[in-house]
């Protein structure tokens, strides 16, 4: 059965602003480099601990989705072309932070042929091919070794369009981690993520793992939108039946005044059993709190 419904924000879900010196070196690299964030754009509860410890979830192809989800607060409307300069921008993020784990998501781009999926690609391939050519005398620098053991996790839009497609495209780039988050439960898409389909977002899962047999699928969902837990059971087993291999569970918190109110404030206890839960179903990596989002944390074996 669900927890009882919360008026007020519940004290595991206060946390104060981070104000460090590693905080603002990162800010200020982001601002510098004109580089888009999810974590400033949807308003995540976590930048503040990401960002002292010198990492960020980069956001690319614009800031302007193609959808409107009632559960997320980057803007929507008619984007612009994808920026040829930001995956060069993206790279030199990764130098000057000596990010080791980066994980790249994008808004939904339903105006491309691709979705975006070349635009995924550039950016990791650009940024491995940066360092591959920072050589000195007869040794390699040290910047190659960081470049070297970086890895990149994808959070993806549905490519609802081309998803074989996109798939063979990312191919190419051969990330560590292949993520595309299923947020809610059947029932709730309309509701939350309209313009999305469950079984569409399913399938891509399904897809890639068949087409990346060597990369990690992972996924996410969000607890709070007033959500059953017989329909979070059946929606990690859907996710276990297509051989994902990671899920995060997190609280859904309204982002901004327009986005859908919180149904439900979920207890950390009630996460801790949905841990246990997902275990016994087979997923090998899994984040269950009220804090878990798909990018946080998301370098922990």
């Amino acid at each position: 059965m669900n927890q009882t419904i919360k008026k007020r924000l519940p004290n595991w879900l206060k946390r104060p602003l981070s104000t460090s010196g590693s905080y603002n070196n990162t800010s200020r690299t982001i601002q510098s480099l004109g580089i888009e964030t999810i974590c400033t754009n949807a308003n995540c509860p976590n930048k503040g601990k990401c960002w002292s410890k010198g990492t960020a979830t980069v956001l690319i192809l614009g800031n302007t989705c193609t959808r409107n989800c009632k559960f997320c607060s980057v803007a929507h409307g008619t984007p612009l072309p994808p920026d040829k300069t930001e995956p060069q921008r993206v790279a030199q993020l990764v130098k000057q932070l000596k990010i080791k784990y980066l994980v790249i998501t994008s808004v939904t781009r339903d105006d491309l042929p691709d979705a975006g999926a070349s635009h995924f690609k550039n950016v990791i391939n650009t940024i491995r091919d940066s360092f591959s050519r920072r050589r000195h005398g007869d040794g390699v620098s040290p910047a190659i070794t960081m470049a070297g053991s970086t890895k990149f996790e994808l959070l993806t839009p549905d490519f609802k369009h081309c998803q074989q497609k996109a798939l063979e495209i990312l191919s190419d780039a051969l990330p560590f981690v292949f993520g595309h988050n299923l947020e809610t439960v059947p029932r709730l898409y309309k509701t939350a993520r309209q313009g999305a389909d469950y079984r569409t977002s399913l399938n891509l899962l399904k897809l890639a793992k068949e087409i990346l047999p060597d990369t990690q699928t992972k996924s996410s969902i969000m607890l709070g939108l007033g959500e059953t837990d017989d329909e979070i059971e059946q929606v990690l087993t859907d996710l276990r039946s297509v051989n994902c291999d990671r899920i995060a569970i997190g609280q859904y918190l309204k982002p901004s005044k327009e986005s859908l109110e919180v149904a439900e404030y979920i207890t950390p206890e009630k996460f801790d059993y949905w841990a246990d839960r997902a275990k016994q179903l087979g997923f090998k990596w899994i984040m269950s709190s009220p804090f878990t989002r798909s990018s946080y944390n998301a370098e922990k074996i």
